[in-house]
């Protein structure tokens, strides 16, 4: 069972929400996590982890009863606040004591808050990353603008002309800021509008057109490339996001 939640009104320009996600089957399974651009921190059966922005798929083993409790970062507004640049963590799993002092400081801050880490909670997470947060650089300031533009279905000439950037340059910030550049941020933020278009009830042909896909042929190319299932598979009630 997967439940999501809005962040500490504070956080609300660097955090996209809190989650928590327990496993309810009666034996072992996987489920699969899709690219959104989002960078989470994760506490699990396996301790504490970064999870990086995808470029394609992830399948997660699930055993009953795992539990895990989360925070979730919009994109481009994670930073430096692990240690590491976030193109560092692309398409990565990290332990979190992996990142080094910044890691092994949140480890303990957390679990001094909550008395174990069995007992850690998202909330816990996001207090302390508030800390860390207030005193890490601050991400680049044009991200949102970036990526709402190319989910807008602006090309990516245009948003380095807007924001007065050339090509490269713009390549350089979204690599800095998101880890990855413009053009894999754009099939993302697409893939990720079609998905909630298609979950609205909306068909196929009607997604493609809204999320600005050359055709339903494209949109279902670029699902496969980015999931590795079809559209249908990622709206059923099954498939609900997982860590």
């Amino acid at each position: 069972m997967y439940h999501e939640w809005a962040p500490d009104p504070a956080l609300t320009g660097r955090l996209a929400c809190l989650w928590t996600s327990t496993a309810t089957s009666t034996s072992p399974m996987t489920k699969l996590v899709v690219p959104d651009g989002c960078v989470d921190l994760i506490w699990g059966p396996g301790g504490p982890h970064v999870a990086g922005p995808d470029t394609g798929p992830m399948p997660v083993r699930l055993a009953p009863g795992d539990r895990y409790a989360a925070v979730r970062f919009r994109p481009g507004a994670v930073g430096e606040v692990f240690g590491v640049p976030v193109e560092a963590l692309r398409d990565q799993r990290v332990p979190l004591d992996d990142l080094g002092e910044p890691g092994r400081l949140t480890v303990e801050a957390v679990t001094a808050r909550t008395g174990s880490p069995e007992a850690v909670t998202a909330e816990a997470i996001q207090d302390v990353l508030a800390v860390r947060l207030r005193a890490a650089p601050r991400p680049d300031p044009a991200a949102p603008a970036i990526a709402e533009a190319l989910r807008a279905g602006r090309n990516i000439g245009e948003v380095a002309w807007d924001l007065g950037l050339g090509e490269r340059q713009l390549h350089r910030r979204c690599v800095r800021a998101f880890g990855y550049g413009p053009k894999v941020l754009q099939r993302v933020v697409r893939f990720q509008r079609a998905l909630r278009l298609a979950r609205r009830g909306l068909t196929l042909a009607e997604v493609a057109l809204a999320s600005g896909y050359a055709d339903q042929a494209h949109m279902a190319n670029e699902v496969r490339r980015l999931a590795g299932v079809p559209m249908g598979r990622l709206v059923s009630p099954a498939a609900a996001r997982t860590p």
